[in-house]
């Protein structure tokens, strides 16, 4: 019972949540112990909040999810975690995920219960419309990254913002393009599935990496800017980041990306872009 409850949580998931950092790390704030702490807190709220939403997600597509061929598995829609336990546990970490952030700040805690309201809202409404359920999921990725700057007070800037959305929208929309080839006939099984074409979605896609590589260039050159920086380290971690874009877009069209954390975790080259995008920026923010 423990390890179906674990699986219901999707720990896999929980790395979505580092986003939380990347507007405090963006600052170079991280190497103050206080901002290090509350933004490590501000993740571990994030992580049971948004288990809490898989756990209520499950229960409420529970007959749904037994007609999917891989859903199926889930513990709840197997019957491994009962209703009763399941709701319970889902309500337990939804508590424990707000009490969380609301102590780290009353601002920390409307961006968390934000979150969990547009969870909520997606898993009972917003996913069955067509493309609203795409804006739905990447505003609830955007939605970690303010809260790490509330949590650390720090400026987030209008291009960072732009850039997280995009960015936000493209890993979404691969999500959802590799779904619906893998799908095929089966597309039905997922609301809204069956009212996209492979054509839509790629101009969707096209349309979001072009917006996130542009996006990132105007952010990495006005901090560049602001730092007042003689070095080229914010520039330079363009060629790591649009690299990167392109590996994933590939991917995607090689019929992969319905499950993007097992990409990011089982692809070395996305693995080793990221590590060197992270030194480049790194240097530009504690060096440069």
């Amino acid at each position: 019972m423990i390890g179906a409850l674990l699986r219901e949580a999707r720990p896999k998931q929980w790395a979505k949540n580092v986003l939380v950092l990347a507007a405090p790390g963006a600052a170079g704030v991280l190497d103050n112990g206080s901002s290090l702490g509350r933004a490590l807190l501000a993740f571990v709220a994030f992580c049971l909040a948004s288990s809490g939403t898989y756990y209520w997600n499950d229960i409420h597509d529970v007959e749904a999810d037994r007609q999917h061929p891989t859903k199926c598995r889930r513990p709840i829609a197997s019957g491994a975690v009962p209703l009763g336990i399941a709701r319970t546990v889902g309500t337990l970490l939804l508590v424990a995920g707000l009490g969380t952030a609301f102590a780290l700040g009353w601002r920390t805690g409307l961006v968390v219960t934000g979150y969990v309201a547009l969870t909520t809202l997606y898993s009972t409404l917003l996913k069955h419309v067509a493309v609203v359920d795409l804006v739905a999921v990447s505003a609830g990725f955007v939605l970690r990254a303010i809260a790490g700057a509330v949590v650390t007070d720090v400026r987030m800037s209008n291009w960072f913002v732009l850039c997280t959305s995009a960015g936000s929208l493209f890993i979404v929309t691969g999500k959802r393009y590799a779904e619906l080839r893998e799908m095929g006939d089966n597309a039905a099984t997922r609301a809204t599935l069956d009212e996209y074409t492979p054509d839509f979605l790629r101009t969707v896609l096209n349309v979001a990496v072009g917006a996130t590589l542009l996006t990132y260039c105007m952010w990495a050159f006005d901090t560049k800017e602001l730092s007042g920086s003689t070095w080229p380290f914010y520039e330079l971690s363009i060629v790591p980041m649009l690299t990167a874009l392109l590996r994933y877009t590939l991917i995607i069209e090689q019929g992969h990306g319905a499950a993007p954390e097992e990409i990011f975790a089982a692809d070395r080259w996305l693995q080793g872009l990221g590590v060197l995008w992270a030194v480049v920026f790194g240097l530009g923010v504690y060096v440069g």
